[in-house]
């Protein structure tokens, strides 16, 4: 593969060319994957409710799929580092179908066991999805990395906007043949995961980041993207978008996760739920090419602090939204969505710049896996602060823990200062 790979880099063309390729490859792949991720999400706190009767452990099915996305990045990252991105790509979403099929079945046979690991298996998927952004900055100019990273975010909005208003109809289709309403969303995830996998394993040649490092190994020349971070510590600026990254996640899974519960519970109808969250899903991915932009263009110091900024905004207006104002709720969601877009478009890009060709999958699985532990720390907690407070407290909670991510920039900028 190797060898292949040198041959198809030998000139820049060549290495544009199979550049558009894989932008191609990951929009078509990142379009069904969409799907799957948002189907899921809007309703696996609502089966795990309709299943146990209990509220304060709804947030677990995020925890849970958060977690298996943790252990899914590391090893997506690893296998990616080792055999090239469509071997962990293609797997990755193997094992979200493999999940996403037995939740349904969980559900048929009325299994918490069987749920429960489920769901991990699920988080690959969500794992997978998020990982492919780092396939499509490979081969991309560090001065466009931002640009290309957002290209295959926005592939993602169709499939997610897409998935949540799906919720009654996948129900109606699931009841049909006699499964539990709420298990029908993740039909559509097994079908979407499935579909994706075969499309990144069979057209995902040549790829990306084996092509990336053989360019790397025909050059006497540190890589461009070392270059210009040259006058940076990379270990600082890894840390740095790590932590950003990981404090953005938390915040974003948890609040988003109580949401469609809180809207529930206070007689709002699950078609309402699932628009709330087609807006927040749609604010996560559609301003992807904007943000990929202005990370180009400002830095991604600015755009993290941007980042933070907006996730205020969003806690802030979600506590203060009356239960029955889908707009407010569909404003301060869509917030946490744009927040949650600054913070893992700006960090990527700093991740990518950092890690050196040689390390990079691997360094990549280890920030993805850290920031979806974090999130699995923000959903299972989420359930447990509404139960013990209020939906209103949880949202005002995340809000103020966005603001940490402005002294992080700013001790992070003097350091580098004093570093010259």
């Amino acid at each position: 593969m190797m060898d292949i790979d040198l041959r198809v880099s030998a000139t820049g063309t060549n290495r544009e060319t199979v550049y558009r390729r894989t932008i191609g490859v990951l929009l078509g792949s990142q379009l069904m994957a969409g799907a799957g991720l948002a189907a899921g999400i809007a309703v696996g706190a609502l089966l795990v409710e309709d299943m146990t009767g209990s509220t304060g452990i709804s947030g677990l099915p995020a925890a849970l799929f958060t977690l298996g996305s943790a252990v899914a990045a590391k090893l997506v990252g690893n296998l990616s580092q080792k055999y090239g991105r469509r071997t962990g790509l293609s797997m990755g979403y193997s094992v979200g179908a493999i999940g996403a099929a037995g939740i349904v079945l969980a559900a048929i046979i009325n299994s918490l066991p069987l749920l429960f690991i489920a769901l991990f298996l699920y988080g690959s998927g969500t794992a997978t999805s998020l990982q492919a952004r780092y396939a499509g900055a490979d081969l991309a100019e560090p001065s466009k990395r931002g640009r290309a990273i957002s290209t295959v975010l926005v592939a993602t909005t169709a499939g997610a906007v897409l998935g949540p208003n799906l919720v009654e109809l996948t129900g109606r289709v699931a009841q049909s043949i006699g499964v539990r309403g709420l298990a029908g969303p993740f039909m559509l995830a097994t079908l979407a995961y499935g579909l994706a996998a075969i499309v990144v394993f069979t057209s995902m040649r040549p790829d990306p980041l084996l092509t990336a490092r053989a360019l790397a190994l025909r050059s006497s020349q540190q890589p461009d993207d070392q270059k210009q971070a040259a006058g940076n510590d990379p270990r600082r600026t890894i840390w740095l978008a790590a932590t950003a990254m990981l404090v953005t996640q938390m915040i974003m899974i948890a609040i988003m996760t109580m949401t469609p519960i809180h809207m529930v519970l206070h007689g709002q109808s699950l078609a309402a739920a699932g628009l709330v969250i087609s807006i927040h899903i749609a604010a996560m991915y559609l301003p992807s090419p904007l943000t990929g932009l202005a990370v180009d263009r400002l830095g991604y110091r600015r755009v993290l602090v941007a980042g933070g900024l907006t996730l205020l905004a969003a806690g802030v207006l979600a506590a203060s939204a009356p239960v029955n104002s889908i707009t407010l709720l569909g404003v301060a969601l869509g917030l946490l969505g744009l927040g949650w877009n600054f913070g893992l478009i700006a960090g990527t890009a700093a991740v990518t710049q950092a890690a050196p060709i040689n390390k990079r999958a691997r360094i990549q699985g280890s920030v993805d896996m850290t920031v979806s532990l974090a999130g699995a720390a923000g959903g299972m907690g989420s359930g447990f602060v509404v139960v013990g407070s209020s939906y209103a407290t949880l949202a005002l909670m995340g809000g103020l823990l966005g603001l940490i991510i402005l002294p992080l920039m700013l001790a992070g900028r003097s350091l580098n200062r004093s570093s010259l």
